[in-house]
């Protein structure tokens, strides 16, 4: 799996079978829940991912024993093995630019307790630096249209600037906190927020579509 988009979902299958195995409902509810927040989760793309991990080596299929009542067998049961288990500490040691995209930030600190602490701080500094990146290049694209822009149309750039801003806050609060040792539970008010504020991150680039070119 070498794209981010397959990347992604990999690391979010593996962290979530190293929690409990699952079967293939649960998977995807929990799944949704994770992926949902960050954005659209196709259901297409979770059997092909298994497939492949199961070609891997790195899950397996447990089929529980047949109901004597009812006469049928239970759904299939997806768990991790050693070989899945030593992949998801390879994904969660990695803290290049990849793990610092949208694309795959928010469910890197979904599973951050599984995370080395100077992997994290890596991570949250890199996400900060790249999100100032896009401030500044917002800010300039702001500055150079803003005389076309009706009051509705600067108005919401100034709604999607104002996300980031409070994004590199909260980051700069998590950043604090992991320099003192703390955990992201204790890193202010700011920290309550989590990881949700990737959703704003896909407001800015909707809104701001110059900026990012």
């Amino acid at each position: 799996m070498t794209s981010s988009r397959g990347g992604v979902l990999e690391l979010a299958v593996l962290g979530s079978l190293n929690e409990t195995p699952l079967h293939g409902y649960e998977l995807r509810k929990r799944l949704n829940t994770l992926l949902g927040m960050f954005r659209a989760f196709s259901y297409g793309s979770l059997y092909p991912c298994l497939r492949g991990l199961l070609n891997d080596g790195l899950i397996v299929e447990e089929e529980p024993p047949e109901d004597t009542v009812l006469g049928r067998r239970s759904k299939i049961v997806y768990r991790l093995t050693a070989e899945g288990k030593e992949r998801l500490q390879e994904l969660l040691s990695q803290s290049g630019p990849s793990a610092w995209e949208d694309e795959s930030f928010g469910i890197r600190f979904a599973f951050f307790r599984h995370t080395e602490a100077e992997v994290r701080l890596r991570i949250l500094e890199g996400r900060r630096s790249r999100l100032e990146e896009r401030l500044e290049r917002v800010r300039t694209a702001l500055a150079r249209t803003r005389e076309r822009l009706d009051d509705y149309t600067l108005e919401l750039q100034r709604h999607g600037l104002e996300s980031v801003e409070r994004e590199v806050r909260w980051l700069n609060e998590l950043i604090d906190s992991e320099r003192r040792g703390g955990t992201a539970g204790s890193a202010g008010p700011g920290a309550s927020r989590g990881p949700a504020q990737a959703d704003e991150e896909t407001t800015l680039r909707a809104q701001a579509p110059e900026a990012d070119k």
